[in-house]
């Protein structure tokens, strides 16, 4: 067996990572079309830019960061319990200071009991309201506010150096296992060359 035929694994497992890694590097450059032999190349992402922007956009607003899930947390009473410690100290200061410095004459005959009534009938009355004042306001922001949009021109303006550093920083060691695969799928194809030569030799 000649021993240069020794050298054909590593050679085909340079070949095979080779390709993995030029077809990883073609997801991104070219960054503008260039025409190479009649045939117009250009990168998949810098191609598909605005396809994915647009696609990212539906699934954000649709299926991540949907205005209903967002008037549902809002709305929650966990919510308003987590808020009701600060929205009775506010009150508690607006009835024995600032309603005092208002209204002297009234805050007069107005007691700690008195207060602490007072306190409880709008605790009460902010439960009840609350939720419909966040669903009216999640409406007027959902008419303001298109996520879609925002998420679909956010993505389209990336340059694709953004892009490309992005989708790295999400998927390295995806694209380096993609590499290494190629290389061990071309020196498993090596070896079986090999076997098939020193066998069709014998």
């Amino acid at each position: 067996m000649s021993p240069w035929l020794l050298l054909l694994p590593l050679i085909s497992a340079f070949i095979g990572w080779f390709t993995n890694w030029i077809a990883i590097k073609m997801l991104f450059h070219p960054r503008e079309p260039r025409n190479i032999l009649g045939i117009t190349i250009q990168g998949i992402f810098p191609k598909r830019q605005q396809q994915f922007a647009e696609k990212l956009g539906k699934l954000v607003s649709q299926e991540l960061l949907s205005f209903s899930d967002i008037s549902t947390k809002l709305t929650s009473p966990e919510n308003l319990d987590r808020l009701s410690p600060h929205i009775e100290e506010h009150i508690d200061h607006f009835l024995r200071v600032k309603l005092k410095e208002t209204m002297p004459m009234i805050s007069m005959f107005i007691g700690d009991k008195t207060i602490a009534q007072l306190k409880a009938v709008f605790l009460e009355e902010l439960r009840l309201l609350f939720p419909v004042i966040m669903e009216k306001y999640m409406g007027t922001l959902k008419d303001q506010l298109d996520l879609e949009k925002i998420v679909v021109a956010k993505v389209s303006a990336f340059s694709s150096d953004k892009l490309e550093q992005i989708l790295y920083q999400i998927m390295a060691r995806e694209f380096r296992f993609v590499e290494i695969i190629g290389a061990v799928l071309g020196f498993l194809i090596g070896l079986v060359q090999i076997a098939i030569t020193f066998l069709a030799g014998s």
